[in-house]
């Protein structure tokens, strides 16, 4: 079984009694028989000055791109770093000056978009100069960390969802990540990364033995993660990405769909590990809420073949191509983003938007960012801390 970064810590906490320790950390903060980790530091004695939760909130009450406001009262001072402004997603100095010591330990899903590791970089970001350590410990990428899919961020696109120069799925670890970033943004940080016990590259979620903890309220499973860096560039369509149901990403669906026309569409382009069933559903929030939608359901039948990202890609050409008329590529604010398209933003750049909509190739469309992969695959090994 894989020993997590809080359980290492956990193994001797004594030299870090006289620490002040602020904690960036949300519900997926658990050791193995799920008990909280702010719960059991404070048992021992540990002054946690400070909780600092990510977007949704500590114990993921609230909806994407909601504003959290609601903090439970844990005996300590509570801060979200997920307000209704791009300001809150860096904390205040203030809020640092009694602290030597923030450890993050929150359970990633794999994805550039997801955004908690983004919230450690911009918190390494603020406290670059300054003399505070900070501790990530480190848990499963549940994806592995042997397979890099999508383009490259395009600096111009950067977001709250593009924060790291990565590719979609990065095939890293928070703590190989925060290491990756302190070097490239060339940042002056105290960084230590608790490492794992037990984890190699080539091990999905399940593999771990570790509980699989809804990281936020649309995650709550280990296969919704896997189809995740596809499926959330529908967020910038006006095609539903299956919020308000119970398997969202999984299922998409518009009502100027034909799901059978569309699933035959996309078995068509000949993608790898996954088949496409059609079928209806009817959302119970979310984008056509209450409305009877046609979709189609996505079922990986081959972890190490399936590639979500050229998938996601691969639909989003097939809805345009059937249904020109009727898709839409959303514009508005998006992650506290309002000059750029959310699809944009999601894919790191506005070549595969462009492309799709002017009837572009698949085959060539779903080839352009095979050079970026290539690049970063002989990138990342130099971050490593587990073997494959």
């Amino acid at each position: 079984m894989t020993a997590t970064g809080l359980e290492i810590l956990l193994r001797d906490t004594e030299s870090i009694k006289k620490r002040n320790i602020g904690l960036i950390v949300n519900q997926t903060s658990v050791t193995p028989d799920l008990k909280y980790s702010w719960n059991i530091l404070k048992e021992r004695g540990l002054p946690v000055k400070r909780i600092f939760s990510p977007e949704h909130g500590l114990f993921a009450t609230e909806q994407d791109q909601i504003a959290v406001s609601y903090q439970p009262d844990l005996g300590c001072d509570m801060v979200s770093l997920y307000g209704d402004s791009a300001t809150s997603l860096i904390p205040d100095p203030a809020l640092l000056d009694n602290l030597d010591l923030v450890i993050f330990d929150i359970q990633d899903v794999g994805s550039r978009y997801y955004t908690y590791v983004n919230t450690l970089a911009l918190f390494m970001e603020a406290i670059s100069g300054r003399d505070i350590e900070i501790w990530v410990l480190d848990r499963p990428n549940p994806l592995g960390g042997n397979i890099v899919e999508g383009p490259l961020l395009d600096p111009a696109f950067a977001s709250f969802v593009g924060v790291f120069p990565v590719p979609v799925r990065h095939g890293m670890t928070a703590g190989e990540l925060a290491l990756y970033y302190r070097e490239v943004k060339k940042l002056d940080v105290n960084l230590s990364v608790v490492a794992m016990e037990g984890w190699h590259r080539s091990m999905l979620f399940p593999e771990t033995g570790q509980p699989w903890i809804p990281p936020s309220p649309n995650m709550p499973t280990v296969a919704t993660a896997e189809v995740y860096p596809g499926m959330c560039l529908f967020e910038g369509l006006n095609v539903s990405e299956g919020r308000g149901s119970t398997t969202p990403f999984q299922l998409s669906g518009a009502p100027f769909i034909h799901p059978f026309e569309l699933a035959e569409r996309c078995g068509a382009y000949g993608l790898e590990g996954v088949l496409f069933r059609p079928l209806w559903f009817k959302p119970t929030f979310h984008k056509y809420c209450g409305e009877v939608i046609g979709g189609i359901w996505q079922q990986v039948t081959d972890h190490s073949r399936y590639r979500s990202f050229a998938t996601g890609v691969a639909m989003t050409a097939a809805l345009h191509e059937l249904y020109p008329a009727h898709l839409r590529f959303l514009r508005g604010v998006y992650e506290f983003n309002d000059s750029t398209p959310a699809f944009d933003l999601l894919a790191g750049n506005s070549h595969i938007r462009r492309a799709i909509e002017s009837g572009g190739d698949g085959t060539t469309i779903l080839s352009s960012w095979h050079q970026d992969e290539e690049d970063f695959s002989g990138i990342k090994p130099q971050f490593h801390l587990y073997k494959s």
